[in-house]
């Protein structure tokens, strides 16, 4: 999908999806592209933009009681050609500061807690083992970086750049709220919610200025979902996310820089695969659900 498949302003493209200007409101289309190591694959996942954005309309209906979002319809002005993985939203002035949320010991984090025994200033228990469930969900915000990758912050710093001490401390506590109201209902459908990462941004139409959750939310590409089924903490485990890409991208040779190498059918099926099982156990639904609900 490119500026010239929709006739509207295209406001801004990134490795997964393009911004469309609706004068009053924007279009936010998830396209089926995969990238691996911040390099963009030249094939992509078929379906996976639907999945997307059928998990991020699930979520925004799920967590409206805890705070406002973007979210207005994935159907009322929706161009057909796009149908299924596109979302009317409103504007929002989104805040320079990326809130990830840590329910478990992984990944990133668990590299900084085996060096100091901290994530992003808080210091942890010792003795904890890697995929390990904390005592708590910790608030571990980053940086919005233009180019490379985002960095790791703490709280004070999250202030800093926000120019507002107050503001930060509500985008954590609401950050923790909307994490541990998700993981609770992904646990009931037999998925465990490690983390996953919110943007949020300030609603300028609305004289009150609200705080508003913006982005996806609370998809595959966004969190890293576990089956609870052989979860063993001691280890890394498996996820419903790109991680099945990864591993093939890893075991090839390539060395990570552009232009990343054509996916096998068999890995893009596989991986097609498991975005697809993710919507059924997140939603509760059949992914054919969706796709009926949302075709022209």
């Amino acid at each position: 999908m490119t500026a010239a498949d929709l006739d509207l302003p295209l406001i801004a493209s990134g490795k997964v999806r393009e911004l469309y200007d609706l004068d009053d409101r924007l279009l936010l289309v998830a396209s089926d592209r995969i990238s691996t190591y911040d390099v963009v694959h030249p094939n992509g996942i078929p379906d996976k933009g639907k999945v997307l954005t059928g998990i991020s309309v699930f979520w925004f209906d799920k967590t409206a009681h805890i705070i406002p979002n973007h979210y207005i319809s994935a159907t009322d002005g929706v161009p057909d050609k796009v149908r299924g993985r596109a979302m009317v939203v409103k504007k929002l002035t989104m805040l320079p500061v990326e809130c990830v949320v840590r329910g478990y010991i992984t990944g990133s984090g668990w590299k900084d807690y085996q060096a100091t025994g901290r994530v992003s200033g808080i210091q942890l228990p010792p003795g904890l083992r890697e995929s390990e469930k904390l005592p708590a969900p910790i608030f571990t915000p980053s940086t919005k970086a233009d180019e490379g990758h985002d960095e790791p912050i703490d709280l004070e710093r999250a202030a800093e750049i926000l120019g507002d001490r107050e503001l930060a401390g509500r985008l954590r506590d609401v950050s923790i709220a909307l994490y541990s109201h998700a993981a609770g209902l992904a646990a009931e459908r037999g998925v465990i919610l490690a983390d996953t990462k919110f943007e949020f941004g300030i609603d300028e139409a609305d004289p009150a200025r609200p705080l508003v959750l913006g982005d996806e939310v609370l998809t595959p590409d966004s969190s890293r979902y576990w089956p609870v089924e052989g979860y063993e903490p001691g280890h890394g485990q498996p996820s419903f996310d790109k991680q099945y890409v990864r591993d093939w991208a890893s075991s090839t040779g390539w060395d990570k820089a552009p232009p990343a190498p054509e996916i096998p059918a068999d890995v893009v099926a596989g991986t097609r695969a498991r975005y697809v099982e993710a919507y059924e156990l997140i939603t509760g639904e059949p992914f054919d659900g969706w796709l009926s609900r949302t075709s022209a």
